[in-house]
């Protein structure tokens, strides 16, 4: 992990404060961590990063507005290391201790690390992540993104919202800025996505994703990714969202039901 993480997150005294912080962090269990990356591996990702148009999937819908990826042959090599760093039993160890977790690993697919990317008018509605991982049957547990904006604006926009569970407000915001990274949950409890960005030509909101998963328990309960409406909402995308998600999880349940798990491993969930 040297030359990769902040040493500053790799010392006892800063994982007990952030494991007390993530458990009484509101609305849900969550931890921001500033300055995150070294700064020289920071600024490799941010200078490689790969261009929005070489990303293969693109995700175009009255609910979201970005491009993703997962083919790490196909990026510079930093995202291999910080990648590969963040599965490593080192690192994971100081991961389950903050979050109490056991047994966690990262997957090698779109379920387990990549990059999103997203230009001018770019957003991701409120959503729950899926918590299941078909192909492997993981119960995915933890989400964490690394912000790669530099010299990123507050009328941009683009922050990381994270909602009550019952959708009534956005009680945190995370800024999406250089080097910040964050994680949360991955169940009902984090209603999250971003707003409409408004960036100048050229500039992209960058993000760098891992999820934590370990095997389910006879506690596990089944959570397909799905949209949810914000208050504020027109009264058009409201009944949209309300008719399309319902219909979206019942076809992708009766494909589970029949042993056709490609729609789960391919739908790589809405991220932020």
């Amino acid at each position: 992990m040297q030359n990769s993480i902040n040493p500053i997150y790799l010392s006892q005294e800063k994982i007990e404060q952030l494991k007390q912080d993530f458990n009484t962090a509101k609305p849900c269990k969550y931890i921001v961590l500033p300055n995150f990356l070294t700064e020289e591996l920071a600024n490799t990702l941010y200078e490689n990063f790969p261009k929005i148009d070489t990303l293969n999937v693109k995700r175009k819908s009255i609910n979201e507005n970005k491009s993703e990826d997962y083919h790490f042959d196909r990026f510079h090599p930093a995202f291999s290391k910080i990648k590969t760093v963040l599965a490593h039993p080192d690192f994971i160890k100081n991961v389950e201790y903050i979050t109490g977790l056991n047994d966690l690993v990262s997957t090698n697919d779109a379920l387990g690390a990549g990059v999103h990317q997203g230009a001018n008018g770019s957003y991701v509605d409120i959503h729950i992540d899926s918590n299941y991982n078909a192909k492997e049957n993981l119960w995915r547990r933890l989400n964490l993104l690394i912000y790669l904006n530099k010299n990123w604006k507050p009328e941009y926009g683009g922050d990381l919202e994270l909602w009550d569970q019952k959708m009534t407000q956005c009680e945190a915001k995370v800024p999406c800025d250089f080097n910040r990274a964050v994680i949360f949950l991955t169940d009902e409890t984090t209603p999250h996505g971003y707003s409409k960005i408004t960036v100048p030509d050229g500039e992209t909101r960058k993000s760098f994703y891992t999820y934590y998963s370990n095997t389910p328990n006879p506690d596990f309960k089944y959570v397909d990714s799905h949209f949810i409406s914000r208050p504020d909402d027109s009264l058009y995308k409201r009944v949209v969202t309300s008719i399309k998600e319902p219909l979206k999880l019942s076809i992708k349940r009766t494909l589970k039901t029949i042993g056709i798990k490609s729609l789960d491993f391919q739908d790589k969930n809405k991220k932020k």
